[in-house]
């Protein structure tokens, strides 16, 4: 979990591709935020295959509007109605440990992807087309990761020094953290908006989130003993 001196050279060749037009200088002066490396171990755990969309938001927030969104399919964002949804909610945030596992889908690379330069063609912000849904998608069936701004169990902090290693949430006073973001700012100005599609990239909460659910693996039923089956 983090961001490494791979991710880090993998983003400078891209610089000296001059793939990217973006002044990258605030990014590797901010890279400390997802520093240092480290290993974490993660406990099986179910993940929404998507943020959660509009139509979704309304079964639990019926009064639930959003005047960004184009459709009912398209990603819900909560602001100050974020701690309403996540009391009428069943399921709980992603730990950022948990986030990050989910996003890198088995990868080391800057993106599950690789470590090309991001397209805007990967970000995904409606959800009713399943083909485009579907080619969104990581090796974890996981669509749309980095797409959206996606809020963490996580209270912000600003690197990963003391965290826990069993990827439980960091508690406490403040904003919480949030992962992803690129295509919050689609269409790309050139403003580094890229990088926010890192698997590694971190930030604090300031406006408005996505919110992709998480809930435990279901336990299986005992059986009666000596049952076999």
């Amino acid at each position: 979990m983090g961001l490494s001196d791979a991710e880090l050279d993998a983003v400078r060749a891209i610089e000296r591709a001059d793939a990217a037009d973006d002044d990258l200088g605030p990014f590797f002066a901010g890279a400390a935020r997802a520093r240092p490396v480290r290993e974490v171990r993660v406990e099986p755990f179910l993940i929404a295959r998507h943020p959660l969309t509009v139509a979704q938001a309304r079964h639990w927030l019926p009064e639930y509007e959003d005047s960004f969104a184009a459709s009912d399919s398209s990603t819900a964002r909560f602001e100050d109605d974020l701690d309403d949804l996540l009391g009428a909610l069943p399921f709980r945030l992603p730990s950022e440990a948990e986030w990050e596992y989910a996003a890198r889908a088995g990868t080391t690379t800057l993106t599950f992807l690789g470590n090309d330069l991001p397209d805007e063609d990967q970000v995904l912000d409606d959800f009713a087309d399943e083909k485009r849904t579907a080619a969104a998608e990581n090796a974890f069936g996981l669509a749309a990761m980095g797409s959206s701004n996606e809020i963490c169990a996580d209270m912000w902090i600003p690197h990963f020094t003391d965290a826990p290693m069993d990827a439980r949430p960091r508690t406490g006073d403040g904003p919480r953290v949030v992962r992803g973001g690129g295509g919050d700012l689609s269409p790309w100005q050139g403003c580094d908006e890229w990088l926010l599609l890192l698997s590694a990239t971190r930030s604090e909460f300031e406006m408005f989130t996505a919110v992709r659910p998480v809930a435990p693996v279901p336990t299986k039923p005992s059986h009666g003993h000596g049952d076999n089956t």
